[in-house]
This record gives structure tokens, sequence and C-alpha cells, in this order.
């Protein structure tokens, strides 16, 4: 199975490799499609294996696990590697009519696939030191794509997104040496046994304090997503898109794995601090999002209010609760992504993000209008929208533990999630152009309104699948809830049935 698993993420690297070599013809952003094409074939060729065979593991090189490097796929994995190779693809047609020769030839597309190969690799490592690895990856890629037009407001986003980061960095491999030093492996399938038999036991707590931390600023949690405001906002498009899709899920991915299979030790203690998070961080950032009058910045706002949500499945820990953590991750890719490649073409034909200087949206570009309804819906939790069930799913779970006081934030950031949307609607698309500005999609060639459009339109229909069509989906997440739960099957796949 080591091909399979590795595969996925060798294709973007070499995508990535051939990409630069190509990049001052028009070839290379064609190599960018098709290597995001293939990708999506490889993810989609993983999760039949894993739907088939339940945990797959590849052992690198032949070492044996924990002494060699662990590629394993769950149905969380899986499932979080086939959305970013989805996510991948759209972002890739959609650079397709945007992204300038000037900007290829810099290689947009080669640090773009990179970024892919980061994430995918941190979804599928089974140690804690190539996840750091794969996290330096994305961290190096990801800076590149935010400072690639070199304007100052990208420098200085990008000080800020990297000063954190790095931070973060430096913390996580403190808590890797720790964690070494108190069980002598970082095999994530090991440590789950691993853990159990530290004497110790209060300073293992310190150190997943000091994961949680590290791993939360990835995630951009309360109070540590401060950077991602701050810089979202700036570059490109398809890179804004991207970034809000997937890369901070790398860190809820992290917070999940390692907060049911290692740190399950002292639920109480850590998992209570996790809620509290979780709902300071669903109210700071939708009060952040209010706040605003940019297009982009209210939706980097609702990133960081969407990720208390997935954080407060995590934190309540019940299957239900993990059935709706999933099942908003999948969500929230599309729904964020897509809504940051509509705000693109916003930007293209109204001439600007800023709400008092852009309107006359519906007008101009109804079937974009329509297109962005989707997606807002969405995210705001109307029915039956894809992200109607998702918060359904995590408010009944809140309540089926009578947690009443934090359901009642999941509903309350909700409705004024609907505002923020409808501010966008009114000034952005209802209300006319302040300064006449009246252009048209059509004013842009065939080949850019169609590379354009076209993720928008497939992301859109997926969030109306999921939506419309929420049972296999349903089912498929509480399969990977009970996973989480109960790790025997990803434990035995890595070790061989031999633990440590």
């Amino acid at each position: 199975m080591s091909w399979i698993l590795a595969l996925p993420i060798a294709i973007p690297f070499l995508t990535a490799v051939l990409a630069y070599l190509l990049r001052e013809r028009p070839a290379g952003r064609w190599v960018s499609v098709g290597g995001s094409a293939v990708l999506l074939l490889a993810a989609v060729v993983l999760m039949r294996a894993v739907l088939e065979e339940g945990v797959v593991a590849g052992q690198m090189g032949g070492w044996p696990a924990p002494f060699g490097i662990t590629l394993v796929a769950d149905r969380l994995s899986a499932v979080m590697v086939v959305i970013t190779a989805i996510t991948g693809l759209a972002v890739s047609i959609y650079a397709l009519g945007e992204i300038t020769k000037r900007v290829a030839y810099l290689g947009y597309h080669a640090l773009f696939q990179v970024l892919i190969a980061g994430v995918t690799g941190a979804f599928l490592t089974g140690d804690l030191f190539n996840l750091y690895v794969w996290f330096e990856v994305m961290l190096i890629a990801s800076f590149g794509l935010l400072i690639l037009g070199g304007t100052r407001a990208q420098l200085d986003g990008g000080i800020k997104y990297v000063t954190l980061n790095l931070v973060s960095t430096v913390l996580f491999l403190s808590g890797i040496g720790l964690l070494y030093g108190l069980t002598g492996t970082l095999n994530l399938a090991d440590l789950s046994i691993a853990v159990a038999q530290v004497e110790n036991q209060g300073l293992l707590t310190v150190v997943a304090m000091m994961f949680m931390f590290a791993f939360g600023v990835k995630a951009a949690v309360f109070p540590l997503f401060f950077w991602l405001p701050a810089s979202y906002h700036t570059p490109s498009f398809a890179v804004s898109a991207v970034f809000a899709g997937l890369l901070t899920k790398v860190g809820v991915y992290a917070l999940i794995r390692m907060f049911t299979l290692v740190f399950d030790h002292d639920i109480a203690f850590t998992h209570t601090i996790l809620l509290w998070v979780a709902g300071f961080t669903m109210v700071t950032g939708v009060l952040g999002a209010a706040a605003q009058s940019d297009f982009r910045k209210i939706l980097s706002f609702h990133i960081v209010s969407q990720i208390g949500y997935m954080i407060l499945g995590l934190a309540l820990m019940t299957p239900m609760a993990l059935l709706g953590a999933v099942f908003y991750l999948v969500h929230h890719i599309i729904v964020k992504a897509n809504l940051f490649l509509i705000a693109g073409v916003a930007h293209r034909i109204a001439g600007g993000t800023e709400l008092a200087r852009i309107g006359g949206l519906y007008k101009t570009a109804p079937l974009l209008a329509f297109l962005f309804l989707i997606p807002a819906f969405s995210l705001a939790g109307f029915p039956p929208l894809s992200g109607f069930w998702a918060k359904f799913l995590l408010v009944k779970a809140a309540l089926e533990v009578q947690g009443w006081i934090i359901a009642g934030v999941a509903l309350a950031v909700g409705l004024l999630t609907i505002y923020s949307m409808t501010k966008i609607w009114a000034q952005a698309f209802w209300e006319p152009h302040p300064g006449g500005h009246d252009p048209r999609l059509s004013d842009m060639s065939g080949f850019e309104r169609r590379a354009l459009l076209i993720p928008i339109g497939a992301l859109a229909a997926m969030t109306i699948v999921i939506g419309f069509f929420p049972e296999p989906f349903v089912q498929f997440a509480t399969a990977a809830a009970a996973d989480l739960l109960e790790p025997s099957a990803y434990i035995a796949a890595v070790l061989g049935g031999a633990p440590s």
C-alpha cells in the first residue's frame, strides 16, 4: 500500500518541478492544472482503498514502525486528502484566469503545488516529527505565495504571518522533544500506547498544552488568530482561497488527531479548555467580521469564527460531536474557498473589495450573484445547504450533553454570520455602484470567464449536493468519528498488531 499513500504527496512535488521549469511558457499553468487533476485521481484511489480495507498504512523504505517513516490513512485522513485535491484543482483552474504572466514567472504555480504537497503530507503522516516537516513545507510555500506580488501590504502581512508561525514552530519542536523524552517514540500509533505508561501524567498534560498552543496558532483559534485577518486579504485571490480552505484546517486536523489519539488522559482538563477556546473563537471571529467593511476581511474573520465550530466538536468529544466536526471540516473547506474565489471575480469586475466603493454586481453579473448566495447561505447555516447540517449536528451534540450555553453561542454566531453575508449582498451586489462603474463579466475574454466561473460553479454544486443529499456524507463522518474514538484499527494497521 506504500505507493497508494506516497502518490498524493509525490504528484504535487513532481508537478511543482515541471511547473517551475516551464514557468516562462503558457504550458506551465496547464501543467499545474494537469497535476492537480492527477492528484485528485490518486486521492480517489486512496479513498477507495480505505473504504474497502479500513485503515491503510505503509512503512517507507521497509523500516518497521515505530522506527521508520510511516504514512497512514484512515477515513479522516483520506477525506482530507480528497478535499485537498478538489480544492487544489478548483484553484489551479481559477488561476488560469487570474494569475498574470509576471506572477507565474516568479514561481506561483510551483509554490502552489509545493503547498498542496505539504498539506497532503500533513494529513497522511504517521509520526510527529514528519508532521513538523510538513508544517515547515507549508510555511515556506505559503510565505512565498503571500509575498509574491511584493507590495507593501503583502510584505507587512507576510511578516506577521511568518513571525507568529515561527513561534508556533519553536513551541511545537519543544513539545516534540519533551514528549520523546517522556515516551521514547514519536510515532502517533505508538504514542497512543506509550503515554499511558508515563509516570508523571501532570507533566504529560503540560506537554499537551504546548501542542494545543502550537496547533492553535496554525488553526487560528482565540486568542492566537490575529495573524490571519492581517494577512489573508493581501495576496492574489487564488492564494487567499487555498489559504482559507486548507491551511487552518491542517491545524484543526492536528488538534483532532492528537487530542483523540494521544492526549486523551486528562479530558476533563484539556477538553474543557478547548471548549472555552471554541466559544471565544466563534464569538471574536464573528464580531470581527461584523466590524469590517472589506469583502476579503469579512471572509477572513469568518474563517476564525467557523474554526470555533470545529474545535467545539473536538471539545465535546462525543460520537455526535466528532461526527459534526468531520462534517464541518469538509463543508467549510468547500464553502470558504469558494467565497474567496467569488470575491476575486467581484474585485475584477467592480474594481475593488471595499464594500463602500463597489456595488451593482447583481445588475451587471447576475450569475455571480446567484453563485455567491449559495456558499453565503451555506456558511450562515441556511437549510437545506451543507452548512445547516454541519451546524445542526454540532448544536445537537452540545444539547445532548446539556451544553446549553455553548449551543446558544453557536446559534447566536450563526445569526451574526447572516448579518455579515447580508451586508456583503446589500452593498456589493444589490446597491448600485457609487461611482457608476458598470463593467460586466462579458468584458472579460471567454477563456477568462470560463476559468473563473467553472470552479466557482463546481464548488457551489458540491455545496448543494451535500446539503440536499446529506445521508452518505453523514454516514461517512459517523464512521470517521467512530475511528477517532476507538483507534485500535489505526494502531494495529501501523504497528502490525505488535505495539511496543
